[in-house]
C-alpha cells in the first residue's frame, strides 16, 4: 500500500458535471469543479490515511482508517456515514446518507502504478458513472 502514496493530478473527468448535478450541486460550483485541475495527495501515518484534494479554490481532506466507519460531511453538504475498505489495489469508499432523500455514493480509487482511476457512482442511479483519471506528478 506504500505504492498508493504520492501526488496525482487529474487528467480527465468523464460525466463529472452530470454526476455533480445528480447530487444537487448548483451550476456555479459545478462549473468551477469541472474547469479546475485538482491535485490529489495520498498519505498515511500510524494507520490513518489522508486523501487531500486541492484546487486553486479549495482544499478538501478525507481522513480515515481502513475498515473503520466514520461520520463525514461531504463537499456537497451531505451528512453521511462512510467506510473505506481495501480491495487489492483499490480503496473503496461507501458513503451512506443519514437522511432519507439524500444520495448515497460509492467511489473506487484504483491504483495502477503512476495512474489512479476514480470511479464514482450514486446508489439507485446505475446509468450514471463518473470516471476521473489522475497521473502521478
Amino acid at each position: 500500500m506504500d505504492s498508493f502514496k504520492g501526488k496525482y493530478e487529474r487528467v480527465s473527468a468523464d460525466n463529472y458535471e452530470e454526476f455533480l448535478k445528480a447530487l444537487g450541486v448548483g451550476l456555479l460550483l459545478r462549473k468551477a469543479a469541472t474547469v479546475s485541475t485538482p491535485v490529489m495527495e495520498v498519505s498515511e501515518e500510524s494507520g490513518t490515511w489522508t486523501i487531500k484534494t486541492s484546487t486553486s479554490l479549495k482544499t478538501m481532506e478525507l481522513k480515515f482508517k481502513i475498515g473503520e466507519e466514520f461520520e463525514e460531511t461531504t463537499q456537497d453538504g451531505r451528512e453521511v456515514t462512510a467506510l473505506v475498505t481495501l480491495d487489492g489495489n483499490k480503496l473503496v469508499t461507501v458513503q451512506k446518507a443519514k437522511k432519507d432523500g439524500v444520495a448515497s455514493t460509492k467511489s473506487i480509487r484504483e491504483f495502477n502504478g503512476d495512474e489512479v482511476v476514480c470511479t464514482l457512482t450514486i446508489d439507485g442511479n446505475d446509468d450514471l458513472v463518473c470516471v476521473q483519471k489522475f497521473k502521478r506528478v
